[in-house]
């Protein structure tokens, strides 16, 4: 329903030999199948004859890939309708197509960028045609031709680590070096797949940066307090502004021009630094349409009349005067058109917290530092659990019991998702911590299905194991392999908790105890290592078992803070399970599915709430919002999430007719009006989330006589 646009990429290296992507036949018809086997995702290329790939040389290929292959064919076709941008053999852009496009191309060498969920490159000599319909994009030749078919995964890790002491000084020096990931200092850098990923810290009793560590001259600096609660504030700021962090009297940002900017206002200075970085990450998304991808931009016509930047001008100067330019202009006159952002980090301003920076950092995410401490009960807490159980018959608790542990609340934001890094269990935000992102960095390429466990350890939930064994099952594009377990013994959990799977689906009880077996409790503290990569805990307080699975390998879950009644959990569990299934993250999944239950404040994550199972053709995942504004017309919200393929600086836009400008990727909505053939239209191209009269339903399943 949406494509994504994606930047030249000239400066990036791969870090690993690892095989990260595979290019092989298609089962069920002719055509590749091209998988990124670290994050899961795939897209198809069909072809109009059955193709037996050679690999070939991956430098062969204008732009870095991580595998590449040779086949023959004399057409091309794509699930979706794909933006393709067409360049010659010096690398010129001569075209960039969008949907209801045709485009012919003489004799020659071209190299073609599919802008889809995952890095795809084509290289032929002949002559090309690009058309698009409504539902498919076709690439044609003159006749069968070699195409020469390179793919580069998404995944990218940190290049180095870096040492630092407790000292706030050394974990300035530390913050200094974030920016050395950088793969260009341009406006570029606004998206996201030209922000590599900083490298890692950790404490030790030395400040040690190694020597292949350089981080850009910019003549930016941020002057700041030496202390950790302004340090780790300013941590996403000085990455995307290669700026380096020295301490000094009071916080402000300063060029070697002589340009100075107050970070201490009013305001405050969270405030503050939060609006440097909003601020300055828009005007590039702006700036950066007069480089390589000058693109329609929806909040480029927006705000351009009431700025007084010549952009053209603009983008080749150097950044310090860029951001200049930026903070010349007052906040008010972009913040109806700022993105809504993706994460606001609450990090507790300790010494440890110092090796989660980069992994908040690597998120752009706005920080907070907490200003409670948590408390061992929650008033939220017991005045929503009295509400669920006060006719309640069948909860998923196997005891009566609550689990003794401390609760937080973080300060509500604006941002799509929020994370806290702290003690205690955060309400309305998922818990992130050290092993999870480590974990995450350590997942290695899965060849072969996608695995998925179901466990239902209670016969009278097996509604709900019927209901997501079907729902997981329902994709013929994804490879699926979906095992069901019921009514296991200790022995037998522990082999299923050990076993590796990219998600784990339990149904049943847990208490402090453990996992309710049908011989006794098994304790997930006890395991050695954990298998699943995620897991959704459908439980009554599972928080502390969900916690054991992270330390013992898991990347994510979901979990449930306190007792749950059965029936919301069920449709809880069928939710979330279809969202999974669509290529929501776990904490988009988790954030969709809370609008759409009396129970979903129970629920939270662990660990790294930026994991997806898998994504498959198309845009990023989406939710609809339909109203009816007269017989025949509708008004259209659409509501981007965040996936692996797409975060801040991403570019989307919907396939509407009409509907030509791109939008900055966030979770914005954008309305639009549609006779009811055209709703019909948009909402078939995929199965998606469609909210009405505050209820979700999905778009297959959508009665139009009753919207």
């Amino acid at each position: 329903m949406s494509r994504s646009e994606r930047p030249r990429e000239d400066r990036f290296e791969p870090d690993s030999d690892t095989l990260e992507v595979a290019l092989s036949p298609l089962d069920d018809a002719s055509g590749l199948m091209v998988s990124d086997l670290i994050e899961r995702n795939q897209f198809r290329l069909f072809t109009d004859r059955p193709v037996s790939p050679t690999p070939v040389d991956p430098d062969g290929h204008q732009f870095p890939v991580d595998a590449a292959v040779a086949v023959d064919a004399a057409e091309i076709a794509l699930p979706t309708v794909v933006s393709v941008c067409v360049r010659n053999e010096a690398g010129d852009l001569l075209a960039e197509t969008d949907h209801s496009a045709y485009e012919e191309f003489p004799d020659g060498r071209y190299s073609l960028e599919l802008c889809g969920p995952i890095k795809i490159y084509l290289r032929v000599d002949g002559p090309v045609t690009v058309a698009s319909d409504v539902d498919r994009t076709h690439i044609g030749f003159d006749g069968v031709r070699e195409v020469r078919v390179g793919a580069r995964s998404h995944h990218e890790g940190p290049a180095a680590t870096l040492t630092t002491t407790s000292n706030p000084l050394d974990v300035m020096a530390a913050v200094s070096a974030f920016p050395s990931a950088l793969k260009t200092t341009s406006p570029e850098r606004s998206y996201p797949t030209l922000r590599g990923h900083p490298p890692l810290v950790e404490l030790g009793d030395q400040l040690a940066i190694p020597d292949g560590v350089v981080s850009p001259e910019t003549g930016v600096r941020l002057e700041l307090p030496p202390e950790y609660e302004s340090v780790y504030v300013a941590a996403p700021l000085a990455y995307y502004l290669a700026a380096d962090v020295v301490p000094g009297d009071r916080p402000r940002l300063v060029t070697d021009d002589g340009f100075e900017h107050d970070l201490d206002t009013v305001r405050g200075f969270e405030t503050e630094v939060e609006r440097v970085l909003k601020q300055t990450f828009f005007l590039d998304c702006v700036t950066r349409t007069e480089g390589y991808y000058s693109v329609d931009l929806h909040e480029r016509g927006a705000v351009e009349a009431d700025l007084d930047l010549d952009f053209a001008w603009l983008y080749d100067q150097p950044l310090r005067t860029q951001v200049e330019e930026y903070l010349s202009l007052p906040f008010g006159v972009v913040e109806d058109e700022l993105p809504e952002w993706r994460m606001t980090s609450h990090v507790a301003p300790t010494p440890e917290n110092v090796e989660l920076l980069p992994f908040v950092t690597n998120d752009l995410a706005v920080v907070r530092t907490p200003r409670d401490q948590p408390e061992p009960s929650s008033e939220v807490q017991t005045t929503a659990a009295s509400e669920f159980f006060r006719d309640a018959s069948f909860t998923r608790s196997a005891s009566a019991d609550g689990a003794a542990r401390s609760y937080v609340q973080p300060e509500a934001t604006d941002s799509l998702e929020q994370s806290w890094i702290g003690d205690g269990a955060p309400i309305g935000a998922s818990k992130a911590t050290t092993n999870a992102f480590y974990n995450r960095l350590d997942r290695t390429p899965a060849d072969g299905n996608i695995g998925i466990t179901v466990v239902c350890n209670d016969p009278r939930m097996a509604d709900e194991r019927d209901v997501v064994d079907e729902v997981y099952a329902s994709r013929d594009e994804l490879p699926f392999d979906v095992r069901v377990h019921h009514d296991l013994t200790r022995a037998e959990l522990r082999d299923v908790l050990s076993t590796e799977a990219d998600l784990l689906h339990y149904i049943g009880h847990i208490d402090g105890e453990g996992f309710e077996c049908a011989d006794g409790k098994l304790d997930a503290t006890t395991l050695a290592a954990a298998g699943p990569d995620a897991f959704l805990l459908n439980a009554c307080q599972s928080y502390e078992q969900g916690a054991a699975l992270i330390e013992a390998g898991a990347i994510a879950g979901i979990v449930t803070l306190s007792d749950v009644i059965n029936s919301g959990a069920v449709r809880m569990g069928r939710m979330l399970a279809r969202l999974l299934n669509r290529g929501f993250t776990v904490g988009s999944a988790l954030e969709v599915a809370r609008e759409d239950s009396i129970i979903g404040d129970q629920y939270t994550i662990i660990g790294d709430s930026g994991l997806s199972l898998a994504r498959t053709d198309g845009g990023p995942p989406n939710v609809c919002v339909v109203r009816r504004r007269s017989s025949d017309r509708y008004e259209l919200e659409w509501q981007t999430h965040p996936s692996t393929s797409f975060g801040m600086g991403s570019l989307v836009i919907p396939h509407l007719d009409g509907v030509d400008e791109h939008h900055l990727w966030s979770g914005d909505s954008r309305t639009f009006e549609l006779t009811q053939s055209e709703l019909r239209q948009f909402l078939s191209l995929e199965t998606v989330p469609v909210k009405i009269d505050g209820s979700l339903v999905w778009s297959d399943e959508l009665d139009f006589s009753k919207v």
